[in-house]
This record gives structure tokens, sequence and C-alpha cells, in this order.
């Protein structure tokens, strides 16, 4: 229903019934004679006020979301499509001109015009064609954020299916037209990472929100990542190298200027290059950034797997202390905004690597022999260790403490005995309790092919090596109590 108000007397003075659903745009000629109007129902009609003649012009596949006039001769048209249409526009026709068939009276009631479309005498459109088209990349109408908490999995409207890396901002995997859901199943990892960030796709295109102290809240070793140089031990906050990479410019050129280095290329963060392991020394994340302190050094190093790129950068939306909400790419950041442009906890993150309050990233849990093994009782208390730490971390653990990694006594009678065997005594019960003399070193070795090995369950599940306490407790353990795990000695296979 089109609605023509007097704000003069504040009320409405006409009314037409054009549409048969919502109407979502509207354009009016400079006269005010005439208006065009589109809306959910596809169609584009031309209005004259005076007369309530109204003329169906065209008919899109989508929902009209926006009309401009170029002129008096052209209107174009934007749908929920990403392509814009132009098509004629017909003010200063002669009704004469105009086909029957394409008009009709616009009446005061919406049900006519359903009435009307229900008796079979709706009008046709006037044109098929639109003059011309610009082409618009399919917008993105699905979305699944994958357990990894680095990749999204996404649908647009022309049914390509893509998989996208948050961390980069790009496509790491294009999948074609493929069944969206049957894709996200197969791509299901097991594996439990905190929600660091929130997106939409409402507009088409990605929108990724980070919020402190949420998107500090998920940690990944940086082996993981194939970091060059990175000790096994060294974790990268998600949250933070995110932000590192997408400021990379804008720290880079604030450095440059404190240093009073003027000429420094647009968007050139230099990225940490593809070393063998380690070139860059000590495990810690700011021991990979020392050569950043050098006088003559002011590029700011970005890991591989958070370089965004700069041909195609992404847009940021944010504000700070003053003034309102903006929008800059990311390499158009020259390096003089601060606390007045950026939030301040954001500016800690990046320029001075401190970081805001989070929750707790440790997970707590109890570690005992299971049932059935007389083995040593390793810890009576809660142990507590970060979420990310693998099962293997905890089976070095147990081995290093029941010192399986050192050979058997000379002089002990289970010496030529198989690891199974040994094993079988302790478990069997030999009147000496928990702790066994087993384990105890010596000066001859395991036999070939007979090592016992450590396995670590739960609910009486063997766990594999590679799953972290997070994934455990969240898929297996499946309880808000504190995580219970078993261990237990096997003969090797």
């Amino acid at each position: 229903m089109i609605r023509l108000w007097d704000l003069g007397q504040q009320r409405c003075i006409h009314s037409y019934a054009v549409h048969t659903d919502s109407v979502w745009a509207l354009a009016s000629t400079p006269s005010f004679s005439h208006v065009y109007s589109g809306g959910r129902d596809f169609s584009v009609y031309l209005t004259d006020l005076s007369t309530r003649q109204s003329t169906l012009l065209c008919k899109e596949e989508h929902s009209v979301l926006r009309l401009a006039l170029q002129g008096e001769e052209w209107i174009w048209v934007a749908t929920t499509d990403s392509s814009l249409h132009k098509w004629p526009a017909c003010e200063l026709a002669s009704s004469k001109t105009l086909q029957r068939a394409s008009s009709f009276v616009a009446g005061s009631l919406p049900f006519a015009r359903a009435r009307a479309n229900i008796d079979g005498s709706a009008p046709v459109p006037l044109y098929t064609q639109p003059t011309s088209v610009i082409p618009g990349a399919a917008g993105i109408v699905q979305h699944a954020i994958l357990n990894d908490r680095r990749h999204v999995l996404t649908k647009d409207a022309a049914g390509i299916v893509k998989r996208w890396e948050i961390t980069r901002g790009a496509v790491s995997d294009d999948y074609g037209k493929v069944n969206f859901e049957e894709k996200e199943k197969e791509l299901f990892e097991m594996v439990s990472m905190p929600a660091w960030f929130t997106m939409d796709t409402r507009l088409g295109s990605m929108s990724v929100h980070l919020d402190t102290p949420q998107c500090f809240s998920a940690e990944v070793y940086a082996a993981d990542l194939h970091v060059p140089g990175a000790s096994e031990e060294l974790k990268l906050n998600i949250g933070q190298e995110t932000l590192r990479g997408l400021l990379a410019n804008w720290l880079t050129r604030r450095r440059a200027k404190a240093a009073g280095v003027t000429a420094i290329p647009n968007g050139d963060a230099s990225p940490i290059p593809d070393s063998g392991p380690g070139e860059h020394g000590p495990s810690r994340r700011s021991a990979l950034d020392d050569n950043l302190h050098e006088p003559n050094n002011q590029q700011t190093r970005v890991f591989p797997s958070f370089q965004f790129s700069t041909q195609a950068p992404p847009s940021i939306i944010t504000e700070g202390s003053q003034g309102g909400p903006w929008r800059k790419k990311a390499t158009d950041l020259n390096g003089t905004e601060d606390e007045k442009d950026l939030p301040g906890w954001c500016i800690d993150c990046v320029l001075h690597e401190r970081l805001s309050q989070r929750e707790n990233s440790k997970c707590s849990f109890y570690l005992h022999p299971y049932e059935g093994q007389t083995i040593t009782v390793l810890t009576q208390g809660k142990l507590s260790a970060p979420r990310i730490l693998r099962i293997h971390k905890i089976k070095n653990y147990v081995s290093e403490k029941l010192n399986l990694e050192r050979p058997l006594e000379e002089n002990m009678p289970e010496t030529n005995a198989s690891a199974g065997q040994l094993v079988s005594q302790q478990a069997g019960g030999n009147g000496k309790g928990k702790g066994s003399n087993v384990f105890r070193p010596g000066s001859k070795g395991w036999p070939q092919d007979s090592k016992p090995i450590v396995e670590i369950l739960c609910n009486d599940q063997v766990l594999a090596s590679e799953l972290s306490l997070a994934t455990v407790r969240a898929y297996i353990w499946k309880k808000p109590e504190d995580l219970y795990l078993h261990y237990r000695i096997v003969p090797s296979r």
C-alpha cells in the first residue's frame, strides 16, 4: 500500500493499492506528479498520483530494495540480488502509448489488488528485459562457523559453497555447487574452541565482530599453525594475532612516524619468512618478534596464518572514545589514529601487547590409575593445565613419572619377561600394593618391540594423542564437573 501524507494536516490524504505485497522502495518525479514503487512482489510500478493510473513497468526476479531515477528517461533498480538493472522510465509517455494490459486504476483498499490477482486480471509488464545490467558478485545467503573457530563455511546466492579462513579474511577452499549441509558434516572436526568472535551475513557479506574480553578467549599452539622457528610449547592468542594482522599497516606507520621514517609503502606489513626451525631462537612470542625493536626496522611482523590481503583489504568499522562509528579499509589507516578513533583495549593489545581481563583458560582435571592396575598413583589432588593441552603431553608426563623410558634391573626375575607379562603381574597384584618396583631403573633395557606404552582414558574410552583437554571435556566427558582421566600401561603393539 502506498500512502500520500499531508505534512501540514499530519494525516494521510490518499491511499493507493498498487502492490500485492509489502512496498520497500519509492522514487518520485521532480514534479511529484508520479511515483515509482517496488517491493516484495518483485514488481516496479509507475503511478499517477492525480488520476490513480498505475502501470506495471517490469518484473524483477528478486524483491526490490531501492529505486533511483536517472534523468527523466531511466530508472535503476536494486534488488536482493547483487546486480543493478536499468529500465526505461515512461513518466512522460502519453497514456495512449501505454498498453492497456499493463495499466489499471489503483484502488484505496489493499484487498482489491489481491482479488484482481486471484481472478487472473493481473497486469502484464510493459518491459520484459532491462536495457543494461551492472553485474554484481553473488551475496552470501548462508554460513556456518566450523568447530576450529578459524574457518567459516558459506553459500552464496549462486549456490557456490566456500570455506573461508577468518584469521586471514581469505577463501581457503572453493567447493563449487555442492550440498551445504553435507559439506558441513564432511568438514566436522572433534575440536572444542571458545567462541572468540561472532558474525553475520545479513548484508550478503561476512561481518566479523570482535569484542573484549571474548575475543581473547581462544589460544592455539604455534606449531599447529606451522609458525617457523616456534617451539612446541609456544601458545598464540588467536584474537590478539588477528588484530595484529588486521592493524599491521596502522602499527607499521605509527612506529615509522615515531622513528621519523616517512617512506613506508601502503599496507606493507612484513611477513615472518618461511624458514626452518630454530632461526628465531627462544619460543616466546616476543622472542620471535625481537627485531621489531631494532632502530632501523619499523615493519610489523605478522604470522602467515594472520596475514590479510593488501590487494583486497578488509574494511574496519569501529569507534573510539570520541565521535561516532567510522569505516576505513585496513590499508587506509595512516598511524595517526589513537584512543579517540580506536577502542582503548584494541590499542593496548596491538601496541602494548596487553590483553583485557579474560576468563580462565585453564582446565582442571584428576589423573588416576585405571581400575585393575596396581601402578603408582602420581597425584592425589586436582591438576590444572591449559585447555589446549594435548593428550600426548599427559602421556609423556605419566611415562616420565613412571620411569618407562629407563631400562630394567638385570637382577630382577622379570628381566627376560615381555612387557605384557610385567603389566599382567602388576595388574594381578603381588602383595606389594601400589607403586610396584617393576619400573625401577637398571642397566638392561626393554626387550626389542616390547616396551610398554601409556594409554589415557576418559569414560572408559581410549583417547587419541592429538585431542586437547577442552575437546575431551566437550565431546567425551560431557559433564559440568571436573574432568576425570585415567592412565594404564599396556604392551606395545
